[in-house]
């Protein structure tokens, strides 16, 4: 399948090194050309614009950090919308708003264009061994052209129905859970390291008490070895999530009281400076509140 792909940060490139080890020819482009050297070592070629890697793609993917810069490689004057090919896929991967996909969904169908939103769960390290989870929304049938992708991207795709903003809300609405777990094991944290607790013994009975979900396990250990510069999702993308999350729950007159308080952490870790380090930080936040 001829590929194009845009956004090579930590879960692009991995997402990117999957499709091209699967035999695709893949064409990439970024704003900064460096970030694709291992990939063109790799067999990948760089485009020199975005009109460039839509050129003749039946599949051009992106993995964007925010609504801006997805709406500034749709809406550009050699964005997506004027040059991917009429039937052609742009297959979103990125975490969107909900109303941003369903406009770019609008856009692309008056284009003659087919937009599905593939947003991922998972780590960049989990990126580059295929075990990304992918939930997927919009046409059926361009769905299915992408199964051979998601496949090799990742371990299990969950279908999120014929609408693109579908899929949207599924992963905002995943990343509020697992938001409000990484903040409730930082309050529970500080509570047995107060009573001069091991963070390992309590990350033990977590993990292998009621909790043994990945999530649990991969967050908990961060928090427990205090290791914050092991970065998966940054505090500001983190941010940027709940206020997303936030946004959609407004739109819809759903009440998310917890996520206020999930929003409210992360914002005071990147007041301190720590806005490029995990989101798991916010438990560094409850700490310093908790006088450790």
């Amino acid at each position: 399948m001829k590929i194009g792909f845009i956004g090579l940060g930590r879960m692009g490139q991995g997402v990117a090194g999957r499709v091209l080890q699967a035999g695709h020819e893949l064409l990439v482009y970024n704003r900064t050309p460096e970030k694709a050297a291992d990939l063109v070592k790799a067999g990948a070629r760089i485009a020199a614009s975005i009109a460039s890697a839509c050129e003749g793609r039946e599949v051009v993917i992106t993995m964007l950090a925010d609504d801006r810069a997805l709406d500034q490689v749709a809406y550009a004057g050699d964005g997506l919308v004027r040059s991917l090919p009429q039937g052609a896929i742009h297959l979103a991967m990125g975490t969107h708003a909900v109303d941003c996909i369903r406009a770019l969904g609008a856009a692309h169908a008056k284009a003659r264009q087919i937009l599905v939103s593939a947003p991922v769960l998972g780590r960049p390290d989990m990126a580059a061994t295929g075990q990304l989870a992918i939930v997927a929304g919009g046409p059926a049938e361009a769905v299915a052209h992408c199964r051979s992708l998601f496949d090799v991207i990742g371990r299990r795709t969950f279908d999120a129905g014929t609408e693109p903003e579908a899929a949207a809300a599924i992963k905002l609405a995943n990343n509020f859970v697992l938001g409000c777990a990484i903040e409730s094991m930082g309050e529970a944290f500080s509570l047995v390291r107060k009573y001069g607790v091991r963070a390992s013994a309590m990350h033990e009975v977590l993990t292998e008490g009621l909790f043994g979900a990945p999530a649990y396990k991969v967050y908990g250990k961060i928090i427990a070895d205090e290791a914050y510069d092991r970065v998966g999702i940054t505090a500001l993308l983190g941010l940027k999530d709940a206020n997303l999350v936030l946004a959609a729950a407004g739109a819809a007159g759903v009440p998310l009281p917890s996520a206020n308080v999930w929003r409210d952490r992360l914002l005071s870790a990147v007041s301190h400076g720590d806005g490029e380090k995990d989101w798991s930080v916010m438990a560094l936040e409850q700490a310093r509140a908790s006088g450790l």
